[in-house]
């Protein structure tokens, strides 16, 4: 074999360059990228029912969502969790599956559940592919010695309001999660005794701060040419 070579030493030389030049134009030609897109075969369905224990959310939510998408057509696996305030469930399908259609068929589902106890929010459906996870993270910090006393707590605002409009603007992002901080909350400390006192018990309260927890316009006021909203 290798007489053969050294006896056809151009033919063979005229092989190897043609095979290196092939080489190099598709080594350039080829689209790279850094995680590539695969087909999308898990759907979540993420329901909040902020302050609830992981034991409610099982019995009021998961049970009730369960029951009707587990007849989902092609359906391989389902997966439950109860966390404080949160269910999600994870819907594996098979390669192949036009996830548009059944992204349908899992909305169909759950508008079948009777009904959710009265704080729940709106089931959330999600079916992303494995390029679109975060690739890149930022911790925001304040400086050594904290010069300016930030509260890190309440910077959520900050980043919601001024810095995730910024960064999502920035060509090729398409989402960004914020986590950490905390919310903005009212707290409310209730004295039993005064209660009893005045024979008001805590349902009644909650519920005279439930009707009055509403969000509403103030409409605008017209100041001459000027109008104020």
């Amino acid at each position: 074999m290798f007489e053969r070579i050294i006896q056809n030493g151009i033919l063979t030389t005229v092989v190897t360059l043609i095979v290196c030049v092939v080489g190099l134009v598709a080594a350039t030609r080829i689209p790279v990228q850094m995680i590539p897109d695969l087909d999308t075969r898990v759907i979540s369905v993420r329901t909040n029912w902020p302050g609830a224990t992981p034991q409610d959310v099982e019995q009021e939510i998961l049970f009730e969502q369960e029951e009707y998408l587990r007849n989902l057509p092609n359906l391989v696996r389902i997966i439950a969790t109860a966390e404080t305030g949160r269910a999600e469930v994870e819907l594996e399908f098979p390669l192949g599956t036009d996830i548009t259609e059944m992204m349908i068929r899992v909305s169909n589902a759950l508008s079948q559940v009777p009904s959710y106890p009265e704080d729940v929010d709106e089931p959330q459906i999600f079916a992303s592919s494995y390029s679109s996870n975060a690739f890149m993270f930022f911790s925001v910090r304040p400086l050594p010695c904290n010069p300016r006393s930030i509260v890190m707590d309440l910077t959520l605002d900050y980043l919601r309001d001024s810095v995730r409009p910024r960064m999502a603007a920035v060509s090729g992002v398409s989402d960004i999660a914020l986590w950490g901080g905390a919310r903005r909350q009212i707290k409310i400390t209730v004295d039993p005794a005064r209660l009893a006192q005045r024979g008001i018990s805590l349902a009644e309260v909650r519920g005279k701060i439930r009707s009055r927890n509403r969000d509403r316009s103030g409409g605008d006021v017209e100041s001459g040419k000027r109008q104020y909203l």
